[in-house]
């Protein structure tokens, strides 16, 4: 299946890369794959590298005869917010997202993780999102609120909601959502039956 460019409709995005929503022969295709980058993330990162440079310059070059036990918790306390914001930004730089015909996939980071899999059979619904940002789940990442649900967000724009069988949602921004939700709606789509022959009368 041939590959195009992804559309994004946010700033400081770069754009992913998608499938097409439909085959030739009109149905979805088999597996249709998207993401969502937000470069401005590199930037908390380095946030967070430099947390950690302040860490080690502190322990490397500091008198500490002169008070142990302040500068002991001021190095620690360096290095472990320059751990937790840089490899918390650099989960969440991009987002791939992968959807077939058993489940939607979604991978954070350069590694994969933190990773979500949704069955489809546990899907009812799929809406297009327009416009998700990190001020409507309180911040960016893996987010969870008991009235909205579960997201994945790495940047404002566009996005899809599904809809879950027991009543909850998970939202993720991807580039292309209207293309993904199309995928996923013909996925839930019951495959129609054959057209059943017109039966010949006999003894005619």
């Amino acid at each position: 299946m041939r590959e195009q460019s992804g559309h994004s409709r946010a700033d400081g995005d770069t754009p992913g890369r998608t499938v097409p929503a439909r085959g030739d022969d009109g149905r979805p295709p088999a597996v249709w794959t998207g993401r969502a980058t937000n470069r401005f993330q590199w930037i908390a990162a380095l946030a967070g590298a430099a947390c950690m440079a302040l860490g080690v310059t502190l322990a490397v070059e500091a008198p500490w005869p002169s008070g142990v036990a302040a500068l002991l918790m001021a190095v620690i306390g360096c290095v472990a917010a320059g751990l937790l914001v840089l490899f918390g930004t650099l989960a969440f730089v991009h987002v791939a997202v992968k959807v077939d015909h058993r489940a939607m996939e979604v991978r954070c980071g350069h590694i994969g993780l933190p990773r979500r899999r949704i069955l489809l059979s546990h899907v009812v619904g799929a809406e297009f999102a327009p416009r998700v940002t990190p001020r409507q789940w309180g911040g960016w990442g893996y987010r969870w609120r008991p009235e909205m649900g579960t997201a994945v967000v790495v940047r404002r724009g566009e996005g899809l909601v599904l809809r879950l069988g027991d009543g909850r949602t998970f939202t993720v921004t991807v580039d292309d959502a209207e293309s993904a939700v199309r995928v996923i709606r013909g996925h839930l789509r019951p495959p129609s039956a054959p057209p059943t022959p017109p039966v010949t009368p006999t003894g005619a």
